[in-house]
């Protein structure tokens, strides 16, 4: 899902609202204009809306969730990378140059990879996290060669180094967690059943309100963005780039 891709997906969505309010009010006009408005439809409408409520709610809480979660990651991430840099000091003096320099790269490179996710899209950003993994490898080979040399090594410095390893795949999982597919169908079908029975309601009035069928329409096709902005923060207008700022301040302090 790119920015793009949403926009068009609420532009798209809007006008299949539009088009259901007035479908519905044609039926009705047919309806009260014959009297022949069927029973049970506030029964319907009841059921439809409150449904529609219950999933939108979900949703957005569950989108909202693992917008928080991205976010604190990040913060994990970036203490991680401090972490395992302050234990550096534990190895010899003669190994720790290198070790550091391989540091530098990797953060580099972590923050690359998050930047070209906002600038070019996730296909351009695995590119880069294929290099910080190969980084990875080399940042532990050096370490585990280093800490033969300084005993009491191995114990202090590979387990931050694990620690840092991890969060990327953490946070990796995160970017491709998001409801199923069906989930959003079924929003969208709600959504359009109760355009639906709003436009066959309006049918009992010769002339329809449209400010209030335009403002439906808008309200919820909004809605459905926010939601797809939540589970892509870094292709929309909400974004979680600023929260980057807390692994570039550990970069600083690298030198």
């Amino acid at each position: 899902m790119n920015a793009s891709l949403a926009l068009t997906v609420f532009t798209g969505f809007f006008l299949a609202m539009l088009a259901s309010l007035k479908g519905g009010r044609r039926l009705g006009r047919l309806a009260f204009a014959a009297d022949r408005k069927p029973a049970g439809v506030v029964a319907v409408e009841t059921v439809t809306f409150g449904l529609l409520g219950l999933l939108l709610a979900l949703t957005v809480s569950g989108a909202a969730d693992r917008l928080d979660r991205r976010r604190a990651q990040i913060v994990e991430e970036a203490n991680a990378i401090g972490t395992a840099w302050l234990r550096l000091d534990v190895v010899s003096a003669t190994a720790q140059p290198a070790l550091r320099e391989q540091f530098r790269r990797y953060t580099d490179s972590r923050l690359a990879t998050y930047r070209i996710v906002s600038a070019s899209g996730i296909a351009a950003a695995r590119v880069e996290y294929t290099r910080s993994v190969a980084l990875q490898q080399e940042i532990w080979t050096a370490a585990v060669a280093a800490s033969r040399d300084a005993p009491g090594a191995a114990v202090v410095l590979l387990p931050a180094l694990n620690a840092m390893f991890d969060i990327t795949t953490t946070r990796l999982a995160a970017t491709q967690m998001h409801p199923p597919p069906i989930v959003y169908i079924v929003l969208g079908l709600l959504s359009l059943a109760c355009a639906f029975l709003v436009g066959y309601e309006m049918g009992a009035s010769e002339i329809a309100s449209w400010p209030h069928v335009v403002a439906l329409a808008f309200l919820i096709s909004v809605t459905l963005y926010v939601i797809l902005d939540f589970e892509y923060p870094r292709l929309g207008l909400i974004s979680i780039d600023d929260f980057d700022q807390f692994i570039v301040q550990v970069r600083a302090s690298m030198g």
